[in-house]
C-alpha cells in the first residue's frame, strides 16, 4: 500500500477534485469562492473568482470546467478549519457555472428550472452525450429549508429539465459504467439511490426507486438527521398510530425531518403506517448521524 503523501495545504474547503493529464488538481474552494489550481508541487493557483459557494466541478466535452455554486455558506471558523452553515446573509443564488480555465472567464448557464430556482448546486457528473447531471443540495436557513432534486442539462446552456423531485438534500452524483443507472447520494438520510436511465434526463420511474424497489418510492419515512449540534444518543420505537413532529419535545422536534411519499401526486395509502416516538439522552462522543425508517409492513401502493 502506497504511503499518502500531502500535495497542498492551506485550501478553504476544497471540493470537487480533477486530475488533469498534465499532474495539475483543477479543485473549488468554497470558503475562498474560487476555482484553483494546484501544481504538483502544491503550488496553488487562482484559475477563477466565481464567489458563492463553488461545489461540485467537471471538465465538459469542450475542455471547460463546469462548476455548482450553491450560493454561499455562513463559515464557522476554528483555528484553520472551516465548517459550513446556515446560508449566508450575502447568498448569491444557485447557479451551473462555466469556466474557461485558460482565461479565468465565468459565464453563467443556469439560474432556476421551469421557474423554479436552484438553491445550492452541489454535484456534478457528464455524460456521453455530452450533457451532465447535477444534484441541488439546498439551504438551510435558521426557520427552513428547500425542498430540492436533480437535475439534467446540456452544456451550452440551451436545456434543463427537472429528474428527481423531491429528494432530501441530494448530495454526491455517479453514473455507472455502462451509463445505464444514476447513482445518488442522499446525505442526511445516509442513503445511496440507484435509478434507471431511459436517456439523457429521463429516469424510469414504473420501476420505482432504490434498485427497483416499489415499496421505497411511496414511503412516508421518518429520519433522524445530522445530530452534530448536541451530544445523544437516540432510540427510535414504533408507535401504533400516526403523530406529528409538533408533538415531539422542542429539542427532539429540532432533529425530526419528515419526508412523505416520493411521489405525492400519483400514491394512495393503503396501510396505516407507524409513526415514532424520540427519545434522546446526553452522552459522548458525538454521533454523526442517526437514520432509521420504522416501516416494516405494507408501503403505500403507487398508481
Amino acid at each position: 500500500m502506497s504511503a499518502l503523501r500531502e500535495v497542498a495545504t492551506g485550501l478553504q474547503f476544497p471540493e470537487g477534485p480533477i486530475a488533469m493529464p498534465n499532474g495539475d488538481v483543477i479543485l473549488v474552494e468554497i470558503a475562498r469562492g474560487t476555482l484553483s489550481r494546484v501544481k504538483p508541487d502544491g503550488t496553488i493557483e487562482v484559475v477563477a473568482e466565481t464567489g458563492g459557494g463553488p461545489n461540485g466541478a467537471a471538465i465538459g466535452p469542450d475542455g471547460a470546467c463546469y462548476v455548482c455554486n450553491n450560493g454561499g455558506f455562513r463559515w464557522h471558523i476554528k483555528g484553520d478549519k472551516h465548517f459550513p452553515g446556515y446560508q449566508d446573509e450575502n447568498y448569491s443564488g444557485g447557479r451551473i457555472e462555466r469556466v474557461d480555465i485558460e482565461t479565468g472567464k465565468v459565464e453563467v448557464l443556469y439560474t432556476e428550472c421551469d421557474g423554479n430556482p436552484l438553491r445550492g448546486p452541489n454535484d456534478i457528473v457528464f455524460d456521453k452525450e455530452g450533457g451532465f447531471w447535477f444534484t441541488d443540495h439546498g439551504k438551510i436557513r435558521h426557520r427552513d429549508e428547500d425542498r430540492t432534486g436533480v437535475y439534467y442539462a446540456k452544456a451550452d446552456g440551451s436545456f434543463i429539465t427537472e429528474a428527481i423531485f423531491p429528494i432530501n438534500g441530494p448530495n454526491g452524483i455517479g453514473l455507472s459504467g455502462d451509463e445505464k443507472t444514476l447513482y445518488v447520494a442522499e446525505t442526511h438520510a445516509g442513503r445511496c439511490w440507484a435509478y434507471d436511465i431511459e436517456g439523457p434526463g429521463k429516469i424510469s420511474r414504473g420501476r420505482g426507486e432504490h434498485r427497483g424497489s416499489r415499496a421505497n418510492c411511496c414511503w412516508a419515512s421518518m429520519t433522524i438527521a445530522s445530530l452534530t449540534a448536541w451530544p445523544s444518543i437516540v432510540r427510535a420505537i414504533s408507535a401504533s398510530a400516526p403523530s406529528s413532529a409538533a408533538a415531539l419535545p422542542w429539542s427532539h422536534r429540532r432533529a425530526a425531518r419528515w419526508s412523505m411519499c416520493r411521489h405525492p401526486r400519483t400514491c394512495t395509502p393503503q396501510t396505516s403506517v407507524s409513526a415514532a416516538k424520540i427519545y434522546a439522552r446526553r452522552t459522548s462522543p458525538y454521533p454523526r448521524q442517526a437514520n432509521w425508517s420504522p416501516w416494516n409492513g405494507p408501503a403505500p401502493a403507487c398508481r
